[in-house]
């Protein structure tokens, strides 16, 4: 008795293990992507004429009141943010040039100058305050 072989050729494309890959591919652009998040809270930087562009740096600290400023995300008192600069190794110091600071337009004078007592008792010297581009009258 004699055996036929069937050695036919498919000829139809599979597409589930594509769509598999795709799919990763879609899911890990999507992990990875990094975004830059600030405290979800809306302050009105006041203009300035002579503002210059600086290079952000690892600390950004938010001054809305005196019981509510951001260091990045987290959210501390006046005392709190001292605790906390006093917590940071002699290596993150020098590690970080200068400390950006995002005010309100409506932040008292003498808390701005608290909160930079506060940064140069805890060996912060350089600071950049973030302001608002005014733009020109045309």
């Amino acid at each position: 008795m004699r055996f036929r072989r069937k050695l036919t050729t498919r000829t139809n494309i599979d597409l589930i293990p594509l769509i598999d890959v795709v799919f990763q591919l879609l899911v890990f652009f999507m992990v990875s992507t990094t975004f830059i998040l600030t405290p979800g809270i809306s302050l009105v930087f006041p203009h300035s004429k002579s503002s210059e562009l600086v290079a952000m740096t690892k600390l950004v600290l938010t001054v809305v009141s005196e019981n509510e400023l951001y260091l990045n995300k987290e959210r501390y008192t006046i005392e709190g943010l001292g605790y906390k600069l006093a917590e940071l190794t002699k290596e993150e110091r020098e590690e970080i040039k200068t400390v950006i600071i995002e005010g309100d337009s409506n932040v008292s004078y003498s808390l701005m100058i608290e909160v930079l007592d506060v940064l140069r008792m805890n060996g912060f010297k350089g600071v950049n305050l973030k302001t608002r581009e005014e733009k020109e009258a045309s």
